[in-house]
């Protein structure tokens, strides 16, 4: 669409989703584009740091490498942008502003962004966010992260989508029009709260050992599981100096379950407060994205929990980096004036 050029030989707006985790962060553009990053934002710590890196601000996957040299941020915390931290401000702007380079072509006039929060954030994050985007695009709509999965899945009506990231569990019901309070959820029940509790299991097995939450989330992205295990996770971490394998197996799995019981009782709130004659219908048609709705077994298990009120069937999102910026992406392309906020005159 953005190719496209209307009279006079301008190019039209160029639409953007983006979809701002806490872990990573995506942007989808109407050129057809779409990348992927790792939501760190990170300064050279001191001259020194400077003279070697040869660049004022790294971001996502150079930043990650290189943080030892770093005043290294991750900005967003539970899917929203840390309070109280101007650097944190500074960094979330570096982060979108990054992200909108990797896609904007010259020529184009507007830059029109739907932007995913976690559900029950829209409030609170809107100001934050349209503080954010300040001057980088010219409109701007706020929509939940599962609302973005669910129209860019079209999931739009008898669907409950479960969006699983680093920050938040996020829920939305969706009845063929735009989801109300009552039909979205937020838990801080997500991947930071399994890696705190990995990261706690394993030193308390393994006191000696020497390892870091980078180390901790690798692990988990490598080998997370529910249910009973394939096979043995074992790792690597020094111990006094000496590279040691370390079997890891219940302390992961207990770490993983951990979301399970928040989750499914959630879940089955939801379904109860549908209208009862669509009730089915929803438990039918259960989708489960996010990064760590990847996590091996656990849609087969929330399916299991469904068994409670009758049964149905989940429905796991296989490649779940883009699904929210492309459905950003799909809300840019299809939505009305009426529904964009003017960051610009």
């Amino acid at each position: 669409m953005s190719e496209k050029k209307e009279e006079g030989g301008v190019d039209r707006d160029l639409e953007v989703g983006v979809d701002l985790g806490t872990s990573r962060s995506s942007i989808s553009a109407s050129t057809g584009e779409r990348h992927m990053i790792q939501s760190y934002v990170g300064w050279p710590a001191d001259m020194v740091a400077r003279k070697v890196l040869q660049r004022d601000v790294l971001i996502g996957e150079e930043a990650l490498e290189n943080r030892i040299m770093l005043d290294l941020h991750r900005p967003l915390e539970r899917g929203l942008i840390k309070e109280g931290s101007e650097k944190d401000a500074q960094a979330v702007r570096e982060l979108l502003n990054h992200l909108l380079k990797l896609v904007r072509k010259k020529g184009h006039q507007r830059v029109r962004a739907v932007v995913g929060v976690p559900a029950e954030a829209l409030r609170v994050n809107r100001q934050q966010l349209r503080s954010a985007m300040e001057g980088l695009v010219d409109q701007l709509m706020i929509v939940s992260e599962p609302f973005a999965v669910a129209y860019g899945l079209e999931a739009l009506l008898h669907a409950l989508v479960i969006d699983i990231g680093a920050g938040t569990t996020d829920f939305c019901v969706m009845n063929g029009r735009y989801p109300t309070e009552e039909d979205q959820r937020t838990l801080t029940t997500a991947g930071d709260s399994v890696d705190d509790q990995l990261n706690q299991l394993v030193a308390a097995r393994y006191p000696e050992a020497n390892f870091s939450m980078h180390m901790v989330r690798e692990w988990k992205e490598a080998h997370s599981f529910v249910g009973e295990p394939n096979e043995k996770v074992v790792v690597e971490a020094p111990v006094k100096g000496v590279p040691t394998k370390l079997d890891i197996t219940q302390e992961l799995r207990q770490a993983c379950e951990s979301l399970l019981p928040p989750v499914a009782e959630t879940m089955l709130d939801l379904i109860s407060r549908v209208q009862p004659e669509y009730q089915a219908k929803v438990r039918a048609n259960v989708i489960l994205s996010g990064g760590s709705g990847l996590i091996r077994g656990l849609g087969a298990a929330l399916q299991e929990s469904l068994k409670e009120i009758g049964g149905g069937q989940v429905r796991v999102v296989k490649d779940p980096i883009y699904v929210g910026s492309d459905g950003g992406l799909a809300l840019a392309t299809d939505a009305p004036d009426s529904d964009w906020d003017r960051l610009s005159a």
